[in-house]
Parts: C-alpha cells; structure tokens; sequence
C-alpha cells in the first residue's frame, strides 16, 4: 500500500512540475522562526520566487521559512517582513504543532501568493509539514523522497545550514551532479562559511570531489 502511494505521490508529482522552474532550498527542521536566519531563509526564497518555484523537503524550520518566501514573492518586502514577524509569536511547533499551524493559517488569510513545493516525509514523523508551501508531496520512503526532491530543482539546490539530513542531500546531489552530463549539472550553493568549512566541513570535500570535472564552476560557498 505505501508503495501504490509513493507511486501515485510520483504520477502527480511529475504533471505538477511540467513547464515550472524549480530551484531547491534545504535547510534543518529547528530553526526557530524568531530568529535572524529564518528571516534570512524567507528573503532567500523571496528572492529566488521571483523567477523560479521554489521547492524545499516540506518541514519546519528553513523549510517553512523558504516556502513562505516563495509563496510571498509577488508580495512586497516589507509584507514578507510582517510575515516573518507574526509568525515569530509562535516560535516552533513544540510543544504545540495545532498553535505552530494556526499562526501559519493567520499569515495566509488573505493571500493565494505564488506556487511552491514542499516534499516531505512520514519517515521523520514528528516534523509536521508546513502550511507555505501551495503544493505537497509526501512520501512514505525517504530514500524514495530525497531523490525524487534532489532531481525535481533542475534550477539548482542552496544548501543551508542544517545537520545530518542536508550534510546528506548535498552529497547526494554532488553525486548526481558527478556522473552528470555537462549540460544537466545543476548549481549548488552552500550558505555560510564558517559552517560548511568549520563546523560541518562539507565544503573541503565537495570543492575536492569537484575539481576537475564538470561540475566544478557550479559549485560555490557564500
């Protein structure tokens, strides 16, 4: 049975993308939605929903903060700015998801906004999916979830900082990206120096992983 739908999640998957621009925004479940880097996460998705749909894995945190800026693009700045502010009045979604949701539904009164994707995952249930995002693709299989996310961003995938989950997505699109044609690699950008190069090192050996190939100009650390 949870393989018919994972099946099914695919067929529907597939003709809802047909003729979008997808670009990926992962990023870990914690971040707290007072804090300055889900704003960040939000004006990045404000920014890349100008042009492209944006699509993250559907959860909390970053996630939430990216599909809601995708999902605000054609709003003002400063709208996306008084989002981010209310939301903050509820942090996170423990000790209480039915409180998380209800201040996400205030910020959506009123507004239809723009497409964007979430595709998360029963796998890790205690992370509820976010109300931004227009469209949602759960999986049963995560494994089955993590490459179907990472092939669907043909635009490009920013990794932000998160933990074992992203560490996992960037090398899994760098393995994509490794066998690739040259004309099928996709960017990769990795957000904030310190945490890629120090803290997590994954930057070291992805530019060395990278060097020499295709897909070396389409990897970057900012």
């Amino acid at each position: 049975a949870r393989a018919l739908h994972d099946h099914a999640i695919d067929e529907a998957l597939t003709t809802w993308v047909e003729g979008r621009g997808l670009v990926g925004v992962m990023g870990g479940h914690d971040l707290d939605r007072s804090s300055t880097g889900y704003a960040d996460a939000a004006r990045l998705g404000w920014m890349l929903g100008q042009e492209h749909v944006v699509a993250t894995g559907g959860g909390p945190g970053a996630m939430e903060a990216a599909n809601l800026g995708g999902r605000l693009s054609d709003e003002t700045r400063d709208t996306l700015a008084g989002a981010v502010a209310s939301l903050g009045g509820v942090p996170s979604f423990r000790p209480s998801v039915d409180q998380w949701a209800a201040k996400a539904l205030t910020v959506l009164d009123g507004i239809t906004g723009r497409p964007s994707l979430g595709v998360p995952t029963w796998f890790y249930g205690h992370e509820p999916p976010n109300l931004f995002a227009t469209a949602i693709a759960k999986y049963f299989r995560n494994a089955t979830r993590e490459a179907i996310l990472l092939q669907t961003c043909e635009a490009g995938i920013v990794f932000l900082p998160g933990v074992g989950g992203t560490v996992q997505e960037i090398f899994q699109d760098a393995c994509e990206n490794y066998y690739a044609v040259p004309e099928s690699v996709a960017p990769m950008v990795l957000v904030g120096e310190t945490y890629w190069t120090e803290t997590l090192p994954a930057w070291p050996l992805l530019r060395s992983l990278a060097r020499g190939r295709p897909m070396e100009r389409h990897v970057h650390l900012v």
